[in-house]
């Protein structure tokens, strides 16, 4: 990519991501152009799709958080990493509103921009929970394909006006009944999702 369109690139996806963090995910594409000052046809070269848009803005956070529960695999008991990335997780998938809706319809369609990502982040998520369920952590009759829907319902309660102030509870609750030892009490605290 020439570097014009490298800046042109990164200024859009600057503008989208302060759009869709404002109207969530089914922001205007006129207004992510309008506000980057180009043209729509600019918009579209780059991003032919509102998935395709998307797709490039939870990319990066999807990466991390699979990164970041390689890091969490090493580290600590099999039972604190899990929650841990499970929380990261939650709020990832809770920072622009309504995307949760096709974070659940990409796992399934391979044709979907945001595939990979969310195979990726599935994935990571299945090792930290295969490795408690080794160690005796977690219950052994959930799968990683549940803890991918766990994470989409308790982002879905941050959307919600009226539930969001019980999404920390609810979280707390979510995660005592995947942990086998009853103990995700001693894992509240900072990073909590609680209300906003």
């Amino acid at each position: 990519m020439r570097a014009d369109a490298k800046k042109n690139y990164d200024h859009l996806l600057d503008v989208a991501r302060d759009v869709v963090t404002e109207q969530g995910a089914d922001a205007s594409l006129r207004d992510v152009a309008r506000r980057a000052d180009v043209g729509l046809g600019t918009l579209y070269r780059h991003f032919p799709t509102r998935e395709a848009l998307l797709d490039a803005l939870l990319r990066a956070r999807f990466d991390e958080l699979a990164g970041r529960a390689a890091a969490l695999e090493t580290a600590g008991s099999p039972a604190d990493a899990l929650v841990s990335w499970l929380r990261e997780c939650v709020a990832g998938a809770h920072e622009y509103r309504g995307v949760v809706a096709l974070m659940v319809a990409a796992i399934e369609d391979p044709e979907s921009a945001l595939h990979a990502s969310c195979v990726s982040m599935r994935a990571a998520g299945t090792r930290l929970l295969t490795r408690a369920q080794a160690a005796g952590a977690a219950r052994a009759d959930i799968d990683g394909t549940d803890l991918f829907a766990l994470v989409g319902a308790l982002a879905w309660l941050n959307d919600q006006p009226s539930l969001a102030p019980r999404a920390g509870h609810l979280f707390d609750v979510v995660a005592s009944a995947v942990l086998t030892d009853g103990s995700s009490a001693s894992r509240r605290g900072a990073g909590s999702p609680r209300s906003h």
